[in-house]
């Protein structure tokens, strides 16, 4: 029995999510076993073939209308695939990135043209996605990047640098936040498609060697008057792109969030396992009181954080989830699951700090949660508004 055993919420409870989740795991299982997922991690990417097997098992574009080659699904499909890619510990796969942030931008704000160009493209595989926000000298500031998209003609020239970019070296279809009037602040920022095939003056940089994530490729793009085409802009309206971002972004720190409380269950349930079994002074890790107090204060947290996150999800699935909840949650689970790695950690002594062990790979993965997607110190700037 899990430790954290709160009964699943009724809108997954539907027959058909529970045959998909079956299908999704048996994917996984086939097509990602251990031996794939730790040729990614040396390699520090997922290879493309892997997307493709993904494209062609119905794992991409769950969320996209079938009219664009989508499976016309919703976010209850996209939960099942980040659920069984942890279960099943398919490390550096970006589907969250590529389903749930990425997609959902060309399908709301999309033109018709550009929903039927790169839509199923995205959906096959034959693209593989990024959106190209922070830069060297801009991180969390969007207001003040410094990388354009100057009108030229009937097209743009595109010019700046970008860093910590998920996907950086693989990705062929690349969603660039660019200003196209740079003296209009906010109001002068647009979203920029770039197909990178063939793309003059387009380079990526150095494949970043991070603390954790080993099997996720995050990269360096750099972009030299690089022309793009007159319908690049998505949405075919230049200046909409900060509103566009801020509209996404409750989903996209949702989906932080539940990846932060699949790592807390996974990280209770090893550590309870271990505790159990490992002995010290006669005894195991789980007879000493400290021991069973410190983890029922996990449970007790980790089982409110979760029935809060299913409420979340549901405000989702309604279309009522706010700017103000979704930085509660990723802000609020993020900073548990750092405190639950930590802790569990410690009951493993010093084999909690060799690699082989599953909560080493946890402790490293952890730290950037609590700062991409945001860092949490603007969450707590974006609730403090609310108040």
């Amino acid at each position: 029995m899990p430790v954290i055993d709160v009964p699943p919420p009724a809108f997954m409870e539907d027959e058909e999510i529970a045959v998909f989740r079956d299908a999704v795991g048996k994917f996984f299982e086939q097509h990602a076993p251990e031996k794939r997922v730790e040729k990614w991690r040396e390699d520090g990417q997922v290879e493309r073939e892997f997307w493709e097997e993904a494209g062609r098992a119905g794992l991409l574009g769950m969320t996209v209308p079938t009219e664009y080659g989508g499976h016309g699904g919703d976010f209850r499909h996209d939960l099942v695939v980040l659920d069984q890619q942890a279960e099943k510990g398919v490390d550096g796969f970006a589907s969250s990135l590529h389903n749930v942030i990425i997609l959902p931008y060309v399908v709301r704000h999309g033109t018709e043209e550009q929903k039927k160009k790169w839509l199923p493209k995205l959906v096959t595989g034959e693209y593989i996605s990024a959106i190209a926000m922070t830069e060297p000298g801009a991180g969390s500031d969007l207001q003040n990047i410094s990388t354009t998209a100057i009108k030229d003609g009937n097209g743009y020239r595109l010019n700046g640098a970008k860093t910590f970019i998920s996907s950086g070296q693989l990705a062929n279809f690349i969603i660039v936040v660019a200003k196209t009037d740079p003296k209009e602040g906010a109001k002068g920022i647009s979203l920029m498609c770039l197909e990178t095939d063939g793309a003059e003056g387009f380079r990526r940089g150095r494949k970043l060697d991070k603390v954790g994530q080993d099997a996720a490729d995050t990269s360096e793009l750099f972009f030299d008057d690089v022309y793009l085409p007159s319908d690049a802009v998505l949405g075919g309206q230049e200046g909409r792109g900060f509103y566009q971002l801020m509209g996404e972004l409750p989903q996209e720190r949702l989906v932080i969030a539940v990846g932060a409380m699949a790592t807390i269950e996974k990280a209770l349930d090893t550590t309870v396992e271990y505790v159990k079994q490992r002995k010290a002074f006669g005894k195991t890790i789980w007879d000493f009181q400290n021991t069973q107090f410190v983890l029922a204060d996990l449970k007790a947290r980790g089982t409110a954080a979760k029935v809060f996150l299913n409420d979340c999800i549901a405000k989702l699935l309604r279309g009522e989830l706010d700017v103000t909840t979704a930085s509660i949650a990723k802000y609020w689970l993020t900073e548990l699951q750092g405190e639950v790695v930590d802790k569990c950690l410690q009951f493993h002594g010093g084999w909690g700090y060799i690699n082989e062990y599953p909560i080493a790979k946890m402790f490293r993965d952890s730290r950037i949660t609590r700062i991409f997607g945001g860092s949490n110190e603007i969450m707590k700037m974006l609730i403090a508004r609310s108040m």
